[in-house]
């Protein structure tokens, strides 16, 4: 047998699964409920910005803008773990640090990289 703390905190737990999931029924209905029914052809039409799609308009992008994008996110990711990191170095500087070092450095060396076979240029 579970201990009581146990039970409470499971009932706690499923409680607000359920009003959860019936929440989320509810505003699903009230959307089918109050939307509109008409459909018409540009309610049909694939939405592109504002602009009409145009048939067989097929292009392509050259490989160097997803790298870029790629490289991007890494480096935005770099600032999420930088955040938490500065936190716990206020409070200890133990391995903390030299984990660090090595992150940025190993980043760093990306950038470096990169910079060498040309990802960033912007031509």
């Amino acid at each position: 047998m579970a201990p009581e703390g146990l039970t409470i905190n499971y009932t706690a737990v499923v409680i607000a699964a359920i009003v959860g999931f019936v929440g989320m029924a509810i505003m699903f209905g009230a959307s089918y409920l109050l939307s509109p029914k008409k459909r018409t052809a540009i309610k049909d039409m694939p939405y592109e910005c504002g602009i009409p799609p145009a048939p067989y308009s097929w292009s392509q992008l050259h490989m160097r803008y997803y790298i870029f994008a790629i490289l991007f996110l890494i480096f935005d990711v770099e600032a999420v773990f930088l955040f938490p990191w500065a936190l716990v170095f206020l409070t200890s500087i133990d391995a903390v640090f030299y984990e660090m070092l090595l992150f940025i450095g190993i980043l760093f060396f990306g950038i470096i990289y990169s910079w060498k076979k040309g990802v960033l240029q912007w031509n």
